[in-house]
């Protein structure tokens, strides 16, 4: 899809797009021919795209997504998914708040559609800085905000890779209401875990904290890992839904591949139960996160 597409050329916006299209110029080298020939007139095409379709192949060849991802609207950096999805990666983060000076990351999971990674506050979690490096492409929810800003803030880094937030993808397509609100509108189920979110994240890092009940750390590891498997759903039905609405719908769905990572944790009904109770009892839910 990505050589079909043209927003991130100079003067060209999805009408603009949408019209060459229609007109049966459907990918980079259609739009040069165009170009060539002399059919395309008026402001929006300047001489210089040629050489910026030129550049375009260059970036391509040398897999730089940024050069791309920098120059599209957020909603349309799915166009890079079925190019790369074999070289990115789903992540998710879970803190102590939405980042006061004294909050910090307690866990962080990656998954690339094979293997599966997580890290723990206090255990391994400076690994994380190396092996984000092996992807091109990181897939989040809501990580343009919340995740990645969070990250480069914890480690002092800065994070040079491209980036496909599916919020502002499915966003687009109509889906809302947070993770938990796009997967049930997607059938995807939560199983035990269903109900719990950011918040009760955070009580159960507490929870652990403070008596050190590995079952918290085990729950809390188990919905952060469920986000993060869940994004590859999300990632393939946001990509199909969204090629849809463009004229190449027949020729590029793709098909979900089977899953190849399961939750190594199980959930604690008890411990859940007991930070509900507590909850019930009167505690305040200050901790927001789309």
């Amino acid at each position: 899809m990505l050589r079909n597409t043209f927003l991130h050329l100079h003067g060209i916006g999805t009408k603009t797009e949408k019209k060459l299209w229609q007109n049966q110029i459907r990918d980079w080298g259609a739009l040069e021919e165009a170009l060539s020939a002399g059919l395309l007139k008026g402001e929006r095409f300047v001489p210089t795209l040629k050489e910026e379709l030129h550049r375009s192949r260059e970036h391509l060849e040398r897999r730089d997504l940024l050069y791309f991802t920098e120059k599209m609207p957020s909603n349309q950096h799915w166009r890079l998914f079925a190019d790369f999805a074999s070289t990115a990666a789903y992540l998710d983060i879970e803190t102590t708040g939405l980042g006061g000076p004294s909050d910090h990351i307690t866990t962080i999971s990656l998954y690339d559609g094979e293997a599966l990674r997580y890290y723990i506050w206090g255990e391994n979690l400076q690994e994380f800085i190396t092996e984000i490096k092996n992807y091109e492409l990181l897939i989040t929810y809501n990580g343009k905000s919340f995740d990645l800003p969070f990250i480069e803030w914890q480690f002092n880094i800065r994070i040079d890779r491209a980036h496909l937030d599916l919020r502002y993808v499915l966003n687009a397509l109509g889906y809302r209401g947070g993770l938990k609100g796009c997967e049930k509108q997607l059938g995807i189920s939560r199983g035990d875990l269903e109900g719990v979110d950011g918040y009760m994240a955070v009580l159960l890092w507490q929870e652990y904290q403070r008596s050190g009940d590995a079952r918290a750390l085990e729950t809390l590891l188990a919905y952060n890992i469920e986000d993060t498997i869940n994004l590859q759903k999300l990632a393939y039905c946001a990509y199909n839904e969204a090629l849809k609405q463009t004229p190449f719908a027949s020729q590029g769905q793709l098909d979900l591949p089977p899953s190849k990572a399961e939750v190594p944790f199980q959930p604690s009904p008890a411990v859940l139960q007991k930070l509900q109770d507590r909850l019930a009892r009167g505690s305040s839910r200050r901790f927001i996160r789309p």
